[in-house]
């Protein structure tokens, strides 16, 4: 059994909803312990402790209190911490909040601020917008890539991620669209020195979470990233 560490919560998407999700997965050999007010839990060192980080949380401390997560000379584990597990052999999976980070998304004092930048580098991208909960169109776009194995073309009723790219080492794993939103990065992967990324931009309802293809996409990514 691996174990997987989660981080959730924040004010537009809260735990319950990948707590419910998540325990989908426990089926999976996959063991999830869920964590969220990551702010004053994480530490380096308990991060050692796992092979693989699932990040769902936007830029909240938690959903009941809407002060930034990353915060300069306060959060033990902040970007720099994350991309170091990484590039030290550790492997990140960014969904749905996870990639919900924006210059927006918290106070313009360079405390809070330099940390949101640098999460937005870290998983190479920057959150614009989407337009009101509708049928998403997910496309294969890198049908032989592991994460994709198994997986054809589907839909889902979810918030539709517009998203801009900042990393020049992305690899696309699918396309998503939508009437409103057109067509967005949906999925892709990165290497960071001895560590992978993968980012999912689907999963704000439970239904999309129950999806089967949905499942299938995780666990293809958590064993592409461990290597299983």
């Amino acid at each position: 059994m691996t174990r997987i560490l989660v981080i959730c919560d924040d004010l537009w998407h809260p735990a319950e909803i990948i707590q419910k999700g998540i325990c989908l997965l426990n089926k999976k050999n996959f063991q999830f312990d869920i964590i969220s007010a990551a702010k004053d839990i994480l530490t380096p060192e308990l991060l050692k402790q796992y092979p693989a980080i699932i990040g769902c949380k936007g830029n909240h401390y938690t959903a009941s209190n809407t002060a930034p997560w990353f915060e300069e000379g306060v959060t033990e584990v902040g970007p720099r911490q994350l991309r170091e597990y990484v590039e030290h052999g550790g492997a990140y999976l960014s969904i749905h909040a996870g990639n919900s980070f924006s210059e927006n998304s918290c106070p313009a004092e360079s405390r809070f601020l330099t940390p949101c930048r640098e999460y937005m580098e870290f998983i190479g991208n920057q959150f614009i917008g989407h337009p009101p909960r509708c049928p998403v169109d997910i496309h294969v776009t890198h049908p032989d890539h592991p994460i994709m194995n198994g997986i054809t073309d589907f839909t889902v009723r979810d918030e539709h991620y517009q998203l801009e790219l900042l990393a020049s080492d992305i690899i696309p794993l699918f396309e998503t669209s939508s009437v409103n939103g057109g067509t967005q990065p949906g999925g892709y992967v990165r290497k960071l020195g001895k560590g992978k990324l993968c980012v999912l931009t689907p999963g704000h309802t439970l239904s999309v979470w129950e999806h089967e293809s949905f499942q299938q996409i995780i666990c293809n990514a958590l064993a592409w990233c461990l290597a299983l």
